[in-house]
């Protein structure tokens, strides 16, 4: 089995996946702090809550999920640090060469372009939760699967 390495989030290596939301510096508000996007006019906005199990009780990842039509945003509430895990596009499928995985902080959101492949949500240490928003109809459109060849996160000692 494949195992990939875990590097830290940085807004430039995850500039093509999408958007790093994090603090909004020294002013109180940050406006547009990432790409809300939604090619559906029937599918409406989902905020929904959302438990994550720590990496090591969901290991070994064996697929992917992409929404199409919208950008899917996750909002850490109770989380010391998480896992995202992403692949490029390549045909209609992820580009399973290309995988990669990012240790991101409790305190960074984190917000998938439309047509990110990515894994589900995996914390580092406790379950945590998070506040997640994507547009949804309710249709098969909303979310697409695709199994992927076995894959381990090489997780680093402090983890």
């Amino acid at each position: 089995m494949r195992a990939i390495p875990i590097i830290d989030i940085s807004s430039e290596a995850f500039a093509s996946y999408g958007d790093v939301l994090d603090a909004p510096g020294p002013s109180p508000r940050r406006d547009q702090a990432g790409q809300i996007h939604n090619t559906r006019p029937t599918a409406r906005a989902n905020l929904a809550l959302v438990r994550s199990d720590p990496v090591r009780q969901l290991m070994p990842l064996c697929r992917l999920e992409q929404h199409p039509h919208s950008s899917q945003a996750f909002l850490p509430l109770s989380v010391e640090a998480y896992v995202v895990v992403v692949a490029p596009d390549r045909d209609g499928s992820p580009d399973e060469a290309r995988i990669q995985a990012f240790r991101v902080p409790g305190h960074v959101g984190i917000n998938y372009r439309a047509g990110t492949w990515h894994a589900h949500m995996m914390t580092l240490q406790a379950p945590g939760v998070f506040a997640m928003l994507v547009h949804e109809d309710g249709t098969e459109a909303d979310c697409r699967f695709a199994s992927i060849a076995a894959l381990a996160i090489d997780l680093p000692e402090s983890a």
